[in-house]
């Protein structure tokens, strides 16, 4: 099986696109900007979804479904919400087709234009909390702890299969408080889940902390984020958690009776995550021979290629790979025993290879002789010769290594790739030289933000709830600094 992979010292972003296609994750459909997500990527992002969903729930949400059309009439409502949003909005004004009389197929039945047109979901605040105004007299009905699974549509002109297209899969949780610390304390709360999931199953270090007002999502008082460094330099906001303040309930009048019997305004956030995720999990872990997935995420976890030349030996190499087969899906490993005739074992190893399943157990003949197999695993490409019965074991622990080794081999990157800088011709030579976080001081102004960004196309990706509070000056202005802040190139 030809890889054919462009390597990412050549040419990074052609890397990325080459593996996404090549392993079966994706493709560019018909639709301008859409994709298709193929069996294999749409794997990942259920494993993905599984373990977002029982994090949700294990802190008190449960899902529900809003509408996908929005009427125009929302957006007006929350100002800076609808100059966030106008540029990427998809508009539905007719309900209707009908015949072209030219006989040149169909046209829009001009007579079914709707009395008020409709934006295709880019996010849920509005539709959400003009039906809260519905759920929501007394405190009694708060808090309110709602997550949605859904697609949203922005309208993007320049796309990238999984990281920028113009319809995407997410979940948005969209919650109702009584008091501003609540709140905030769900917001917080929520950042700290998206973190322990990066960490702990995609096996991403991340840094949290808070947007700057430049990068707030629009309608927010405060956004925190997560944000991961990819292996070509650039960063990736892998995850944000929005404090709304009451910004959504003035605009749609969601008021509740509080104990004191006095009419409030309730206190909202949002948070989100989309397949966006699965960009940043080929991004941070993969290598020039396809994939690498951490075992907790990875469709299968282990496969076994049998090795044979005759039908005999076949079916005695087959009865013990379906034993171990058995064994390892006793153990709730995710295990598929390949006996495909049609493909001979080099082919299987270069494609599982490519898809970047974590461990690989070839079994023939000799090793039905010395009561061995051979068990390779992804991220290292060791392979060594293990006794048969020790299998279970040796799998067990290799899942749990590669996780680790993944994580400790991405923040060791991260670590190497996080540059402290004190002047600005620094600034631009690191940044262009070597890429990475850059942390530097920056006197707190948009305008300065945004001056950095269009000198360098750098942006402030993050103030990490850790920073030190330290004076120094500006790196762009020389003005007074109260402390460092990430920079970096974004996706």
């Amino acid at each position: 099986m030809a890889k054919e992979l462009t390597s990412r010292a050549t040419d990074y972003s052609q890397w990325y696109n080459d593996l996404v296609i090549k392993a079966d994750m994706a493709e560019s459909s018909a639709v301008r900007g859409c994709m298709v997500i193929k069996p294999y990527g749409y794997s990942i992002w259920e494993k993905m979804q599984a373990s977002l969903d029982k994090m949700f729930k294990d802190t008190g949400h449960t899902n529900a479904y809003f509408p996908l059309f929005i009427p125009k009439s929302f957006f007006s409502k929350e100002a800076s919400h609808v100059e966030g949003f106008a540029k990427e909005c998809a508009v539905v004004t007719h309900y209707r087709l009908k015949n072209d009389p030219n006989g040149k197929g169909v046209v829009v039945d001009s007579e079914a234009k709707l009395e008020e047109e409709l934006i295709v979901r880019p996010t849920s605040e509005t539709i959400i909390w003009n039906t809260y105004k519905g759920w929501i007299q007394s405190y009694r009905d708060l808090p309110i702890l709602v997550n949605q699974w859904a697609n949203v549509v922005r309208w993007e002109m320049r796309t990238r299969l999984f990281l920028r297209t113009a319809e995407f899969l997410w979940q948005e949780g969209h919650t109702a408080h009584a008091t501003r610390e609540e709140a905030e304390i769900e917001t917080r709360k929520m950042i700290d889940v998206y973190a322990d999931f990066a960490e702990n199953y995609m096996a991403i270090p991340v840094i949290k902390g808070h947007k700057s007002a430049n990068e707030r999502f629009a309608g927010a008082l405060d956004t925190l984020c997560i944000e991961a460094l990819m292996q070509d330099g650039k960063a990736l906001q892998c995850g944000t958690s929005h404090f709304l303040g009451q910004n959504f309930a003035k605009a749609f009048d969601v008021k509740f009776q509080s104990k004191q019997g006095v009419q409030e305004y309730v206190w909202a956030t949002s948070w989100g995550v989309s397949t966006r995720l699965i960009g940043a999990l080929i991004m941070a872990h993969s290598d020039d021979n396809g994939l690498v997935l951490p075992p907790k995420l990875a469709p299968l976890q282990v496969v076994i290629v049998p090795i044979y030349k005759t039908d005999e030996e076949f079916k005695k190499v087959a009865e013990k790979a379906n034993e171990i087969f058995s064994m390892l899906k006793a153990n709730g490993i995710s295990v598929k025993f390949d006996d495909r005739d049609t493909h001979k074992p080099g082919w299987k190893f270069n494609e599982y290879e490519l898809k970047g399943v974590p461990v690989r157990i070839a079994i023939g003949p000799k090793d039905l002789e010395n009561g061995t197999v051979e068990i390779a695993r992804r991220d290292t490409l060791e392979k060594k010769s293990y006794a048969a019965t020790e299998i279970l074991d040796t799998v067990k622990f290799l899942l749990g290594d590669i996780q680790k080794n993944l994580y400790n081999k991405a923040l060791a990157y991260r670590k190497a790739n996080t540059t402290e800088v004190n002047s600005w011709e620094e600034f631009k030579k690191v940044l262009e030289e070597k890429g990475g976080f850059i942390s530097a001081h920056w006197d707190g102004t948009s305008e300065t933000e945004e001056k950095i960004k269009e000198e360098t196309k750098a942006t402030i990706r993050v103030i990490p709830f850790d920073q030190k509070k330290e004076g120094g000056k500006c790196v762009y202005t020389g003005k007074p600094s109260e402390g460092r802040v990430l920079f970096a190139k974004a996706y």
